[in-house]
């Protein structure tokens, strides 16, 4: 019989993988098509079971067998599982229970991957019982084969030991824990068309709660059962054929079960589905790939599913509760208090009164004990949405509502995120319309646009929290003494709003507020700040993390731009915010540091504390010097290595950063060997100590510290010695090869030719790690450096799959800074392993010499800018031969 099994298993896979065809191509409405797919594949399943059952005659005489879950309601995709249940009578012989193995055995040597369970009838209740998995499993049988009055009585059985409300809150708790796993949000750039809040198995949540107490095989018989109108039954079918659709072709792309719309598969999907490109203008949005229209269509019915589930759900709790009567609190004429959810008067208030929209979600925001809408009040919003027009938008009566609503003191972020579920926020506020669904291919944002939109928002009103205090101790400080925090929502709310539409986006989002602020009757003191925050919602950010702050003129000019501390501490808060909400893995302690720096320094301009290099340089050396009488350093200990140190080493460096220098390279002077020949040698010679290395002495080794970062997170690492060429890019290759991620590089060069370089790193090991890679990072190294070998093969590795999908071109720039001397280099490209190391390479091969490195990192797309100095760079050709054979380099895989 194997053989026969293995023939027969072959047979399925081939007549599987032919059924494919009939799965909808170039429409995504198809819910003819999916059906016949859909019974097609349940058929041949059936088929193949059937006929393997019929060599176990026993099992036909004294079991039987059902079809449960996605099988049971012939609802199952290419690949799905094949769920079934063996039935077995209460006492069930060795031989019927070795033929049920047997059966089961089959099965898996036929090619049908089953995922089956064999009980009896008592045994099916208990696991019900003990699992709402299980239970709701149960509750979508078929019968295929055997005893029918078994099957009959495992229903029974079921059905009774069923307590619908009970199962009710069981699968709404569910649900909620699953929501939770996807952070509550359908608009993740590549989704879980199944699991993900609005997908299908939001749908099939509906479906289970109520099949646990009526008659309800399909969407329209919804209906007359009064929880839904034909409108949302249209839509429930509308959107489950297009989400069913995309799993099957999901599977079928895969060759496996894939659920998740990933970026691998986008693309295809959405030719397969009929999404053409849309062609863009120079004066309108740009052109949009056929994976963009997929997945803002994908993310429309996820929040259509998103506002009908909660409607049906509602609905269903209250048939379930015996109408039970909820507590009624009348709130005004048009809506009341019911058990904490608020509800309309009437089912026609909106086809009434328009106004009475806003008024819903001010009402929300603002009345003690409200926690929801209720299913009446969500349903009469689902629809009025054709109401929400150019005359709604242009009411004077509903703008002075929404500015109520942005200017109450509290509950911001809550309801506008009730807003845009509802589709309220867009159809009221029409440029974030464009908003809802647009996806980011920059390499380091991970929700939509809208989405990111709203996640800056809350950010920013955590600032204003005192229970989030803990999480940004200086931005909750400032945060405290600002006025009219609802000017930093409207700012929030419009900073990316011009996104998707071409264009420089903070130039379109400040316009778009402009004509906000106008229209809204915003006074003009406050509509200019907010105007400045959306234009300028980048260039802090920019600032802090490519140009150096040690610059005096930098500050200035970034003072020049802010004006005022009220404008610097406005764009410092939504700055934070808008990183944070970009990705989790964009915002790091480093980045903190330096916007904050960026804060005070400018704040000290703005208060009239000019820059005076000269009183800085004091200032910095005092500090340090009261940071080493604190750890009991020698008097004077300082001083052999200061006076090889000139005046652009105190500028750029922190006092900390400066102590720590001096703490371990003047016991390095004062106790290795090398540094005892050097001062004899010079003694003898009668040469300063701070001259260059005696030609003839011992060839000076390379030095490295290792401590653990003073911002708290990843650790910060000095190299001394004298300078080679290729010093940089040896160091690049080790922490390749190391692991660690280089966040910023201070390149100094004494005028004694020795280099006193420092670099702040991120590692993924554990800080509890961190003091045995201190050590290692130390001795490794050094020995590295020291060994002075050919410069290592960088390593390749594998591209991401976001950025093979939406690859950003390489841009290289090389333009000579304020002062003329030195070149600053931009690079900016997608990350990957060694790219760092590459720039190294090809800055050591041209004699270039690197003065500092500013590396930003924004999830996977890099922004790195360098000051380069040189002889050979006077030269016109050989600055273009640097940009060509940098863009060589970054453009490789």
């Amino acid at each position: 019989m194997a053989a026969h099994d293995a023939l027969f298993g072959s047979h399925f896979a081939q007549e599987r993988q032919q059924l494919l065809a009939l799965l909808p191509q170039q429409t995504r409405l198809a819910a003819r098509p999916l059906a016949r797919y859909m019974a097609a594949h349940t058929a041949l399943v059936d088929a193949h079971l059937q006929r393997l059952w019929q060599h176990f005659p026993l099992l036909d005489t004294q079991a039987c067998l059902c079809a449960v879950g996605g099988y049971g309601r012939q609802e199952f995709a290419p690949y799905s599982d094949i769920d079934v249940l063996l039935l077995l009578p209460p006492a069930a012989s060795a031989a019927l229970q070795e033929a049920a193995a047997a059966f089961l055995s089959a099965c898996w040597d036929a090619g049908l991957e089953i995922a089956a369970s064999t009980r009896t009838v008592a045994e099916c209740v208990q696991a019900a019982q003990d699992d709402i998995s299980t239970q709701t499993a149960m509750l979508e049988s078929r019968y295929l084969n055997g005893l029918r009055r078994l099957y009959q009585d495992f229903q029974a059985a079921c059905q009774q030991a069923l307590d619908p409300l009970a199962f009710f809150h069981a699968k709404s708790s569910e649900m909620r824990q699953r929501h939770e796993k996807f952070n509550h949000t359908p608009y993740e750039l590549e989704p879980n068309c199944k699991e993900s809040p609005g997908g299908l198995r939001d749908l099939q949540v509906l479906l289970w709660v109520i099949r646990a107490s009526m008659s309800v095989k399909t969407w329209r018989d919804l209906v007359p059962l009064g929880l839904a109108t034909a409108l949302e039954a249209r839509q429930l079918q509308k959107n489950w054929v297009f989400l069913s659709t995309i799993r099957c072709h999901l599977h079928a792309l895969a060759g496996r079960r894939e659920d998740r719309l990933l970026f691998d598969y986008q693309h295809q999907l959405a030719q397969k589905l009929g999404f053409a490109p849309a062609a863009g203008t120079p004066s309108a949005q740009p052109a949009r790939r056929p994976s963009e229209a997929l997945m803002r269509e994908y993310y429309w019915a996820a929040k259509a599913v998103t506002q009908l589930n909660q409607i049906i759900l509602l609905n269903v709790q209250g048939r379930l509760q015996g109408g039970a009567q909820e507590a009624m609190q009348p709130i005004n004429a048009r809506f009341v208090d019911k058990g904490g959810l608020l509800d309309v008067q009437s089912d026609d208030l909106y086809q009434r009164e328009p106004q009475a929209i806003l008024e819903t979600f001010y009402l929300y925001q603002t009345t003690p004990g409200l926690h929801g809408l209720s299913a009446r009040t969500l349903r009469a919003l689902y629809n009025a949405r054709a109401l929400m027009g150019p005359q709604f938008r242009n009411d004077p009566a509903n703008r002075a509502m929404f500015l109520r609503i942005l200017q109450a003191p509290s509950g911001i972020t809550h309801v506008l995120r009730l807003m845009n579920q509802t589709s309220v926020l867009g159809r009221y506020l029409w440029v974030f319309r464009h908003t809802v669904g647009q996806m980011q291919h920059d390499l380091f944002h991970v929700y939509t646009v809208d989405q990111h939109i709203l996640m800056v928002l809350r950010n920013v009103r955590r600032f204003f929290l005192p229970e989030h205090a803990h999480e940004y101790p200086y931005c909750s400080q400032l945060a405290a003494g600002w006025r009219a925090p609802w000017i930093l929502w409207v700012a929030a709310l419009f900073h990316d709003i011009g996104k998707g539409r071409g264009g420089d986006h903070s130039n379109l989002g400040a316009r778009d507020v402009r004509q906000f602020c106008k229209q809204h009757g915003i006074a003009a003191d406050d509509q200019a700040l907010i105007v400045f925050l959306v234009r300028e919602h980048l260039s802090m950010s920019t600032v802090a993390q490519k140009k150096d702050l040690s610059n005096p003129q930098v500050i200035a000019d970034f003072a020049a731009l802010v004006g005022s501390e009220r404008y610097l501490t406005g764009l410092y808060l939504l700055t934070v915010a808008d990183i944070r909400g970009t990705s989790p893995k964009v915002w790091t302690a480093w980045k903190g540091k330096l916007l904050e720096d960026l804060y005070r320094r400018t704040l000290a301009v703005l208060g009239g504390s000019a820059v005076d290099p000269k009183t800085e340089l004091e200032s910095r050396k005092k500090q340090a010097l009261d940071t080493l009488a604190l750890l009991a350093l020698p008097q004077d200990a300082q001083a052999q290595l200061w006076q090889t140190l000139d005046v652009s080493y105190f500028l750029r460096h922190e006092p900390s950063e400066i102590a720590w220098h001096t703490r371990v390279l003047s016991k390095l002077m004062a106790q290795h060997p090398y540094f005892a020949q050097l001062r004899a040698v010079a003694k003898k010679q009668m040469l300063p100590a701070r001259d260059k290395p005696i030609e003839g002495s011992t060839v000076a080794p390379v030095f490295t510290f290792a401590r653990t970062s003073p911002v708290g997170e990843g650790l910060q690492v000095l190299v001394y010695g004298p300078d080679q060429h290729d010093l940089f890019a040896r160091i690049c290759a080790y922490f390749e090869r190391a692991s660690l991620s280089i966040v910023d590089a201070k390149i100094y060069t004494a005028p004694n030719g020795w280099v006193l370089d420092t670099f702040e790193l991120t590692t993924l090991v554990m800080p509890e790690h961190y003091r045995e890679l201190l050590t290692m990072v130390e001795a490794d190294l050094a020995q590295s450096l020291n060994a002075r070998k050919p410069l290592p093969e960088p390593m390749r590795g594998r591209t991401s799959r976001r950025v093979k999908h939406f690859p950003l071109t390489p841009r290289v720039s090389l333009e000579p800074d304020e002062t003329g001397e030195n070149w600053l280099l931009s690079v900016a490209c997608a990350d990957r392993l060694g790219l760092l190391y590459d720039i190294a390479r090809v800055l050591a091969e041209q004699g270039v010499n690197l003065q500092s490195a500013k590396i930003m990192t924004l999830g996977e797309r890099v922004e790195d800018t360098f000051l380069l100095n040189g002889a050979n760079l006077r030269a016109a050709v050989a600055r273009a031969k640097l940009e060509a054979d940098l863009l060589k380099t970054i453009s490789r895989n």
